[in-house]
């Protein structure tokens, strides 16, 4: 749990908990060799992954981005990702209960990024954050009932409730949520993924999602297997990193299990690294 400042917003990091994924999924084509200089691999070749969301309160509102697996899982996937479900008690450690929060936004629809949009009320799903509207791309809805390749990623569950009652909006393209948060569609881990930009005071923080999961993925062609279009991937941090870099964006990474957020930069030698 870190919090920070930004401009005249409150940015406070929390995590639904530790999952665990194949190292070999997470890094693609890296070899083994490279990577696990970076991220150690425990049992079964697995690798320790947060769930991060951040709470960003404006002044006025209270806006949470990615709310994590949380606890519908089938009983196959818990053995196979575990359940932590920690992201209520880690809201009420920061003094935030659901009927607090305004506004939730995902990056996209995968289960590890928006299993706590819904809890279960008998026999029927019903919104976390009740008083909250939701917004995530249309695009990514329409392809979470496509049979796809990733279709083993989604859970209708998580999101159709909402967008049956209207408490989900489905955006089309870059928006303004609110004054000083914003979304920007970045292809690549799926066609309509979106990161979350951040702005006060003359300073950007951006959620950027699965486009750079950890601060393991910098480079450029550090791309997981689980990416749909890995060459957009590779563009579309090409793209943020123009930004990002000469503009001094606070990067916050969904899936690092240490660092929720940091600068990045050039070493000498070109690379992109975690700066001081």
């Amino acid at each position: 749990m870190q919090r920070t400042t930004l401009g005249d917003f409150e940015l406070t990091a929390i995590s639904d908990g530790i999952y665990h994924l194949d190292g070999g999924g997470m890094f693609g084509v890296v070899p083994r060799s490279l990577w696990e200089r970076k991220v150690k691999p425990e049992g079964n070749n697995l690798v320790p992954l947060g769930l991060n969301s951040v709470v960003i309160r404006t002044g006025s509102q209270t806006v949470l981005i990615e709310t994590g697996v949380g606890n519908k899982l089938s009983e196959r996937m818990v053995k196979i990702y575990g359940q932590p479900a920690q992201l209520l008690d880690k809201l009420a450690q920061v003094g935030v209960v659901p009927e607090d929060v305004d506004i939730v936004i995902n990056s996209h629809l995968h289960f590890d990024h928006c299993g706590w949009n819904t809890v279960r009320r008998g026999d029927k799903f019903a919104a976390t954050f009740p008083r909250a509207k939701y917004y995530v791309q249309e695009g990514e809805w329409k392809h979470a009932h496509e049979n796809q390749r990733d279709a083993v990623s989604y859970i209708t569950e998580n999101y159709d409730p909402l967008v049956e009652s209207g408490q989900m909006t489905l955006l089309r393209g870059d928006a303004e949520i609110v004054p000083g948060i914003s979304v920007r569609v970045y292809p690549g881990h799926t066609r309509d993924m979106q990161a979350i930009l951040v702005q006060s005071g003359g300073k950007t923080a951006c959620y950027i999602s699965d486009l750079i999961p950890t601060s393991a993925h910098l480079d450029l062609n550090w791309v997981m297997s689980y990416d749909l279009y890995p060459l957009e991937t590779i563009e579309s941090r090409k793209r943020y990193y123009a930004h990002a870099v000469p503009e001094k964006w606070l990067t916050m990474f969904t899936h690092d299990a240490k660092l929720p957020w940091a600068y990045v930069g050039k070493d000498e030698k070109g690379k992109m690294v975690v700066e001081e």
